[in-house]
């Protein structure tokens, strides 16, 4: 596993699928503080449960300055199907060989129902406008995820 960012750090470069078909990269946001939010698996109930309140606040961490970037192993029709059922307004990009999630820390052991495995690890990731990490939070829960991250921005 590579290891967490933490403040201050620059976070690598990607170019990723998105679900609407474009290629999305993180230095399509350079000068603008965006959340990369690494989920599981699209349409499971705690991915479907954050991936809503990213859509419910989305006005309120726009207006403080925050895009949004929701990041999975799914293939791009499975996010498709997602994002258009959930009607999700920010991009969700494909990252199938998991190689942003294992670059950016979000890629490691995980424990469920006792047994020991590889897989994606629920992390948030706040990269300011100069390009540097504001925030990163790992192994956060979906539920009320987004309430404490609007908390710890400011974004209220």
């Amino acid at each position: 596993m590579t290891e967490r960012l933490v403040s201050g750090d620059t976070p690598p470069d990607f170019t990723l699928p998105a679900a609407d078909g474009a290629t999305v990269s993180l230095k399509d946001y350079a000068g603008t503080s965006v959340v990369v939010y690494f989920y599981p698996a699209a349409s499971t109930p705690g991915c479907t449960t954050e991936a809503c309140d990213f859509r419910d606040n989305l006005s309120s961490l726009a207006a403080a300055g925050y895009a949004i970037l929701g990041v999975s192993p799914d293939a791009v029709p499975k996010l498709k199907k997602f994002s258009d059922a959930q009607d999700l307004s920010f991009p969700l990009l494909s990252d199938e060989d998991h190689s942003v999630a294992e670059a950016w820390g979000a890629w490691g052991e995980k424990k469920n129902y006792g047994k020991v495995y590889e897989g994606l690890i629920r992390s948030t990731v706040v990269v300011g406008p100069d390009g540097l990490v504001e925030l990163a939070q790992y192994n956060v829960r979906a539920t009320g995820h987004v309430a404490k991250l609007r908390k710890d921005l400011g974004a209220q």
